[in-house]
This record gives structure tokens, sequence and C-alpha cells, in this order.
């Protein structure tokens, strides 16, 4: 199977010009699906740290690179939303963030704020022994206590050194999103109103937008966040 991916092709929230080569690095299998970017990508096309996959090879060797605190070794390793990115000899940190457009950008951050990662709630099961689980937008699974209030399209702030849940935000009228997809990808503002669809249709959201402009969207699209999730190295 092929290692690459014609650029033309690759999603939107790739961080790639399209039209500069005709192929770039493929993903390799891990979270976040189709929508993942291959670390090679971010280390060579953003950041600029390394000119071929075989510096990055190099690079990744020395274990100095984390994604969500844990060394990575497969330059072709997905990286997506809400994920921190730790240069551990550089003392650099960054979080995965939508900008406006729906491409994936770096967001610096301190090095506090780099030992946890944002999910969304996307699914909640009964398992066996009593307990619930939570499956996170990057197909990451937690267990929580079955009486624990979870609901999906919350969001939960996990510690990356032992996934505990450190933070949790309800979806609700009135709560911080960001819009991750879409048209308005990338905009911030307040839940004003959820319409709920009769049916299996998408609900639709209204959002006081922090820029003024307020707009619509589904449900899918929306993340709930608090301040420290907007940017800046204040948290």
């Amino acid at each position: 199977m092929t290692k690459h991916q014609k650029r033309l092709a690759v999603p939107k929230s790739w961080p790639v010009e399209r039209k500069e080569e005709a192929y770039t690095t493929k993903a390799g299998a891990g979270p976040h699906g189709e929508e993942g970017v291959p670390l090679l990508i971010v280390l060579r096309d953003v950041l600029g740290y390394v000119d071929s996959k075989k510096e990055a090879r190099y690079a990744l060797d020395q274990d100095s690179i984390l994604i969500n605190g844990k060394a990575v070794s497969d330059e072709r390793r997905p990286v997506g939303m809400f994920d921190i990115l730790a240069f551990v000899e550089r003392e650099e940190f960054y979080r995965v963030f939508p900008d406006e457009g729906g491409r994936l950008s770096l967001t610096p951050i301190d090095e506090d704020a780099a030992g946890s990662k944002l999910g969304k709630i996307a699914g909640k099961t009964q398992v066996a022994g009593g307990d619930t689980q939570l499956t996170l937008h990057d197909g990451q699974t937690l267990l929580v206590d079955e009486d624990a209030d979870y609901n999906t399209n919350d969001s939960i702030v996990v510690s990356n050194d032992d996934d505990e849940i450190v933070a949790h935000f309800t979806y609700e009228e009135g709560a911080l999103v960001t819009a991750v997809r879409g048209a308005h990808a990338g905009r911030i503002g307040t839940i004003d109103q959820i319409q709920v669809t009769p049916g299996s249709g998408s609900n639709n959201v209204q959002i006081d937008a922090n820029d003024g402009e307020d707009f619509e969207t589904v449900e899918e699209y929306v993340v709930v966040i608090d301040e420290n999730f907007t940017g800046g190295d204040d948290e």
C-alpha cells in the first residue's frame, strides 16, 4: 500500500498547499481517522524543524517529541484536533486547534497546559461491571462510574499522565464553543439556542459569536471549550 497521498485529495483540515506538488505523506493508522495529519507534515511543512523524512526519523529517535505526553516514533502518526505537541529539548508546547477555514493550526501553550488535553464526548455506553465507557472525538476511551454525570457532546479535559478527568464542560445553552468544521470553522461564541430536530436529523445550534456576527451550525460541528482553549499561553 502506498505511503503517499495526492495533495488535491487531502482533507481541508490538513495544513498543506494543494498545488505545490502532486503528492504528500499519507497518515498512518491511529487516532482522528482521515482528518489526522501526519506528524511529518507538522514537523516539515508547518514548523520547518526538519527538511526530510530522514531528518524527522532521526529527531523522533531521540524520544523528545511527545504527543499527549507520549514519545512518538512514527513520522506518519496522525495529529489532530486538540492534541498536545511537546518538543522537550526546545521547551516548546503546542495545542492543535482549528483556525478560521477549518485548517488545523498550532497554538503555543505553556508547559503546565501541555499536561492535559481536551476531548469531546462522541459516545457513551454501558460496559460489563457497571461502569460507563466514554469515547472521545479522537477515538480514546475512558471508563467512569455508572452514575457519573457525563453526556454526549460534553467536553472533558484529560490528564496525559494518568488519563484522569480534570475538568468537565457541559454542552448546554450558555456554553462557550468553537466550530471545528463547516463554513464557520475556527469561530468562537456562546450557545444561544439548541434547536432539537425530531427524528434522525442533526440538531442545529445558534451561536452568539465573539466577533459580533452570530451564526448557526449543526451540533456535530461544535465543541464546548473554556476561555483557556482559545489561544495564548496564559493558562
